[in-house]
This record gives structure tokens, C-alpha cells and sequence, in this order.
């Protein structure tokens, strides 16, 4: 077990979701067993990766493209977890989230459902994300996947398939401060610009059902989904998993806040915290009319539960509010009690397959 506090700090809060998220547990546990100090954190969960991406590549070049998908997808989370807080040693993360958003490219027109990287033009530049559309439907609903301060879209296989067996197709993108969009961008607390550009691009297809649109968002996600909801109208349903009401009093109380200090391009903790009080749904909740669906965790220290049910005291419309008993951040340690029930939810109100 290693003992730097960096890497104990990861387990405590996250090891589920490595798992849930597609990480084989092996590989996660022969990883963490060979780490001990912190600065190795990024190489050997790039090393790891690595492997599997050999095994893709070799696979595409024998034609053999299930297995090319399945081990090129693998790749691209291993290689994401590399990176996704490792904001001391940006070389290092930038080149292995190269790697995650290489690997993950690959895999897309090989997946089932297969899935095409689109531009979404945005500001003076584009956000990117990659959409999925589950076979025999001419045009789908969607769903707007939203990540966190620390996730990207290349991390979402396992969450974007519950919508996937529903039909419903989703975009997972990566927004200002995010994935692809960390290096151009910093975090926006206004994240309902970067949903509104979302929705253009989808309006603008003839393969998307542009009237049947909801948005999805996990941990800061959770906070980006209900504000998106709160302005950009064309969302017809909301989920929100374990996303903070009022970021900024959350401030004092978190272990740090390095990754928000770097992906909101601040000079210091205090510049960054001027922005975190903005990340602040009080204004703009009692606008959201759409039906709402909220997880909480229980045991969540990141955003208590306190958080979610703020949100769902505050919300003008139809809100069903689930926190989970024994429950962690997101409640990855209990997906299969959420998951499944939430895609169920939001196919009801999408005109996707329920049951």
C-alpha cells in the first residue's frame, strides 16, 4: 500500500469510480500496489496503458476491430487516469492525455455503437466531443454529457452505454476547463454558453432529434448540468450526480485546490477562489423548470449531500432527489443502484425505450 498522502487521498476518494468507469481491476490494483511516492503516479499509469494500447493497434492492423476497440477504449481510460489530476507536471499530463484522446479516436468507429468526434465551435475557438448513436435509430434523442473538474469525455464508455441500450444517443464533450478544452479555456461558472453552443451543433444535424435533447452532468458536471438547465430551454430533462450548489463555501472545507486553481487559469488560490464563488446556483436554480433528477452520496466529503438537496429545495420543476445510503463521491461505489434507474428516467421523459 503506498503511503504518500497524494496517492491515499485518491483511493479514499475515487477508487470506485476507476473501476466503474473501466479501469480492469487488476490493472488497478497491480498499479496502486507498485506506487509510492506521488511523481510516479502519471508514468506508471501511462506504462499500464501502454500495454493495452499495443494489444489495440495490433488488433486494428489485423483487421480485428471488436478487440481493437475494446483494447484501444481500455487505453484511453488508463491513459486519462494518468493525467486527470496530475497538475504538477503539466509535460506529463498533456502527453498522456494525448495519448487518451489518440487511443480513444481509434476506438470510435469500431465501438457498439460506433461514435464520431464532432467540433463544436465555440467562443474563438471549439470545444470537441465525441457523439454515439445506438444502432436502428434514424433520429434519436440526446443526451449532453457534462464532465467534472477532473473527468473527460474519453472516461465515459460505461456511462454513455445505459443511454445507448435505451436509445438515446449521447455527446460526451469536453467543456472550458476541461479535457481538451482545459489548455484554450478556463472553467466557466457561466457553463450554460458552452450547453447553448452544444445544442447549435446538435440542432444543426438532420440524424439528432433536436426537440427531445436532456443534459447529464457528474461531480462539477453536477453542477454545469442543473445550470444549463436553468437557461438554455431546449433541455427537456436534467441529471445531476453529486454536483455543488455553492462551490465557493465549499472552499475552505476541500483538502485543496490545485486542480480548480489550474484549470481556471489562476495566478493563485486567491484569484481562484473570486471565480469559485461564482460557481454558485442560488441565482439561477428557481429557473429550472425541466424534471430533475438528483444523486447524491451519503457519505460524499467532496460535495455533501447538503449540496443536492439545496438544489432540489430550490428547482421550479418536477424534481426526484436519490441519496444514496453508504453512498461516496458520485456514489460510484453504487452505480448499479442509480445508473440504470436514472437512464430509465430520462428515457421516460425523451421518448427513448423504457423496459
Amino acid at each position: 500500500m503506498p503511503k504518500d498522502k497524494r496517492i491515499l487521498a485518491v483511493i479514499e476518494r475515487w477508487a470506485p469510480r476507476f473501476i466503474s468507469n473501466g479501469v480492469p481491476l487488476t490493472d488497478y490494483q497491480e498499479v496502486m500496489d507498485g506506487l509510492e511516492v506521488w511523481e510516479d503516479w502519471c508514468g506508471h499509469w501511462a506504462a499500464r496503458a501502454s500495454e493495452h494500447e499495443a494489444r489495440g493497434r495490433e488488433a486494428l492492423e489485423a483487421g480485428q476491430t471488436v478487440s481493437a476497440a475494446e483494447h484501444l477504449d481500455t487505453a484511453g481510460v488508463l491513459y486519462h487516469f494518468a493525467k486527470f489530476v496530475f497538475v504538477n507536471d503539466m509535460a506529463q499530463l498533456k502527453a498522456a492525455h494525448a495519448k487518451a484522446v489518440e487511443c480513444r479516436n481509434l476506438a470510435l468507429p469500431h465501438l457498439d455503437p460506433p461514435g464520431e468526434r464532432i467540433e463544436i465551435p465555440y467562443k474563438n475557438g471549439a470545444l470537441y466531443g465525441n457523439l454515439r448513436k445506438p444502432a436502428g435509430a434514424a433520429r434519436p434523442p440526446l443526451v449532453i454529457m457534462c464532465m467534472g473538474m477532473d473527468s473527460a469525455k474519453e472516461e465515459m464508455g460505461t456511462n454513455e452505454a445505459h443511454f445507448h441500450k435505451r436509445g438515446i444517443a449521447t455527446l460526451a464533450f469536453d467543456g472550458p476547463g476541461q479535457g481538451e478544452g482545459e489548455y484554450d479555456f478556463p472553467i466557466n461558472p457561466a457553463y450554460e454558453e458552452a450547453v447553448t453552443a452544444v445544442c447549435d451543433a446538435a440542432g444543426a444535424r438532420d440524424d439528432i432529434d433536436a426537440g427531445n435533447m436532456g443534459v447529464w452532468g457528474v461531480s462539477f458536471g453536477g453542477y454545469y448540468a442543473p445550470r444549463a438547465a436553468a437557461f438554455e430551454k431546449r433541455l427537456k430533462a436534467c441529471i445531476s450526480i453529486s454536483g455543488p450548489f455553492n462551490f465557493g463555501g465549499l472552499w475552505e472545507q476541500r483538502a485543496t485546490n490545485e486542480v480548480f486553481v489550474v484549470r481556471s487559469h489562476s495566478r493563485s488560490e486567491d484569484e481562484a477562489y473570486e471565480i469559485a464563488k461564482r460557481v454558485d446556483l442560488r441565482d439561477c436554480a428557481g429557473d429550472i423548470t425541466c424534471p430533475l433528477y438528483i444523486v447524491g452520496g451519503e457519505l460524499d466529503v467532496l460535495t455533501p449531500p447538503g449540496e443536492q438537496e439545496a438544489l432540489a429545495a430550490a428547482a421550479s420543476g418536477p424534481v426526484e432527489l436519490n441519496i444514496l445510503k453508504g453512498g461516496n463521491h458520485c456514489a460510484n461505489n453504487l452505480r448499479h443502484k442509480y445508473s440504470p434507474q436514472s437512464a430509465d428516467w430520462m428515457a421516460g421523459h425523451l421518448g427513448g425505450r423504457v423496459g
